[in-house]
């Protein structure tokens, strides 16, 4: 394989997550009793950071948008998780990746206890060496930051392994993070963000199925 390292983003590339992310974030705004934008488009809150996505979407200054986040925390942990499923043949993939000698790390912006939960729920504990997300203080949370931890919490290091590590994800977020700490960075359109945006940020190869992402990586 040409990857040792391969980073998976979670919501939008191994998990069906949009419904539990609606749900959760349309409660917190209520909450706040702020007008709430337009939720329809996937692509303008799942991928972006929390605190992004309560500070540039809803146009909250940073005192609202960590309320928000709090708030949501809450009602995530409370219905949102449980509203995920795994991708069909992402867990075959993982398996098989790893038989191949690949190391798996989940690779999010999302609160890194949840994202621990939700792997066992979708049905995937077992298949990452590490789950690798942001702190409840907000920082982390950027893929440019993650990207180094998930590639150490893997054993590797990234002025070392660059070379042989791989950003996998669904959204402009993912991409430039991989851009900007100099990984290659492998675009799934089956998600929530678009192309476009993956593409200007130097995606590598775009994959439209989950088999074709398992082409692209195991030939």
């Amino acid at each position: 394989m040409r990857y040792k390292y391969l980073l998976f983003d979670l919501d939008g590339t191994v998990s069906e997550s949009a419904e539990g992310v609606r749900l959760s974030l349309e409660s917190a705004i209520n909450s706040l009793g702020v007008p709430a934008p337009d939720l329809d488009d996937y692509t303008l809150y799942i991928g972006p950071p929390l605190l992004d996505t309560f500070r540039e979407l809803c146009g909250l200054d940073e005192e609202q948008s960590r309320r928000g986040a709090l708030l949501y925390r809450d009602v995530y942990n409370e219905k949102g998780k449980y509203k995920n499923r795994a991708y069909d043949g992402m867990k075959r993939l993982l398996e098989d990746l790893r038989e191949q000698g690949a190391r798996t790390a989940i690779c999010t912006s999302k609160f890194e206890p949840f994202a621990r939960e939700i792997i066992e729920i979708i049905g995937l504990e077992g298949c990452f060496d590490a789950v690798c997300g942001s702190t409840l203080d907000g920082s982390r949370k950027d893929k440019k930051d993650l990207i180094p931890y998930a590639i150490s919490a893997l054993g590797g290091d990234l002025e070392r392994d660059r070379e042989r590590a791989v950003m996998l994800g669904d959204s402009f977020y993912d991409a430039r993070g991989a851009r900007l700490c100099g990984v290659d960075f492998i675009g799934v359109e089956y998600g929530y963000g678009a192309a476009e945006g993956m593409i200007a940020e130097g995606a590598l190869h775009l994959a439209k199925t989950v088999g074709d992402l398992r082409e692209l990586l195991l030939g």
